[in-house]
This record gives C-alpha cells, structure tokens and sequence, in this order.
C-alpha cells in the first residue's frame, strides 16, 4: 500500500513539474534546479525546428544550430528579462544563429531594400514524413515544389505563423520586422501555398522533427550542459 503511495505520490510530482511556466521554470534553473532546461528544451524542439528549416533548410545541419542556440540561451539565462516570452528569446537566438551560418558560407542575396536575406538551397529541402511517403508521386512533388520555390521570407513567417501559431508580435520580434511587414508576408505566403498544404497535409506532419531526434536533442543539450558544470 505503501507503494503505491509512493508511486502516485512521485506521478502527482512529475505532473506538476510538466505543468510549470517556463518562468517558473528558469527561475528554478537559476536557483540551481539546472535538470529542469530538459523540459525546455522538449518544449521547443519542434518550433526549433521547423523555423531552421524556413532558413537553412538542411535538417542535420538544423539540430547542430539548435543546439548551439539551447546552449547560449543556457549560459544567459541571467540576462534573461522576462519581459518577452522564453520561446521568442530562444527563437530569436536561433533565426540570429542561422543567419550568421548563412553569412559565413556566402549564401546570401540582395532584398530591393538591400537588406541581406539568406539564398534558398533548391534542393535541400526534405518532407520525406510518414505522411509524405504514402502521397503519390505527383502530389509529393507539387508540395515539395511549391515549398523550395517559396522565397525565404515568406516561408519563414508562413511556417511561424501558420504552423508554429506564433503570435504577430512574436514573430515581429524575431525577425525584426513591422507587424504590417509580417502580415503582409503571410498574406503572399497563403497564397501561394496554403490551399496546396492545408488540402492534403496537417500543418503538425509538415518538416516535423520525430521523438527519437526530440530525445536525442535534449540529450546531447543536457549532456553539454552537465559537463560545462
């Protein structure tokens, strides 16, 4: 009886831990509770992911910024002000990662503002899903195609927005943008994809980042963590 006391006792313990704010939860950190960056980290995989992929759009070399991203936003918890939320600092921190590895291949182009934007790789861009895999070949292709010729920019706020159901103001603030500019970028963005991809494919099946690679992560970030102790 007892046991199972315990049991149930160390079950009500995980769920409310689960079910901590992520300020609760870097205010713990801070204190010394360092264990707990996992559930950040498990949290944000996904968004991590698939706003990579907007920008460099090789998922291998995606999860290495991802964690370069979860290990700088660690060492600066302390200066985090908690005046916007965690995950648009930690997004921030990833797009601002992506793009200096863009810069420092060369692979940028010009906006008409002369803003630098990253230069899409046309052939980099895998949605090889379950889901993907029993489409037929004609429809993969047409998603497949329609995504690698979406101009950077507006695959970017498109996949915040509509995927990963960031807020404008979130969005504005990541990628440093007005909210006209965000709404405006979506606004091209739907029209060009989103009948192709809200008609055949679940927006949570699109450059989805699957457990074992979610494991993986929070494994190598908490690894790395531990040893910088």
């Amino acid at each position: 009886m007892q046991e199972k006391n315990g049991k149930g006792s160390e079950d009500q313990f995980k769920d409310e831990i689960q079910s901590l704010e992520d300020n609760e939860i870097i205010k713990r950190i801070l204190l010394g509770e360092k264990n707990l960056y996992a559930l950040l980290v498990r949290k944000y995989n996904q968004r991590l992911y698939r706003v990579g992929m907007s920008v460099i759009n090789n998922g291998s070399e995606v999860q290495d910024l991802m964690q370069i991203s979860y290990i700088k936003a660690y060492e600066n918890l302390d200066k985090f002000e908690f005046r916007s939320g965690f995950s648009t600092w930690l997004t921030k921190i990833l797009v601002n990662e992506s793009l200096q590895r863009l810069k420092k291949k060369g692979r940028f182009i010009k906006e008409t503002t002369g803003k630098l934007l990253p230069q899409v790789d046309q052939s980099a861009v895998d949605l090889e899903t379950p889901l993907m895999k029993v489409l037929n070949s004609e429809l993969k292709t047409i998603l497949e195609t329609s995504i690698r010729e979406l101009p950077e920019n507006y695959r970017t706020v498109f996949i915040m927005r509509e995927i990963e159901n960031m807020s404008i103001a979130e969005t504005k603030e990541v990628l440093g943008l007005s909210e006209a500019n965000v709404k405006v970028r979506l606004n091209r963005a739907k029209v060009m994809l989103r009948d192709i991809l809200k008609g055949y494919v679940k927006g949570d099946e699109i450059l989805k980042l699957y457990d074992s690679h979610c494991d993986r992560m929070v494994n190598n970030v908490m690894e790395k963590i531990n040893h910088k102790e």
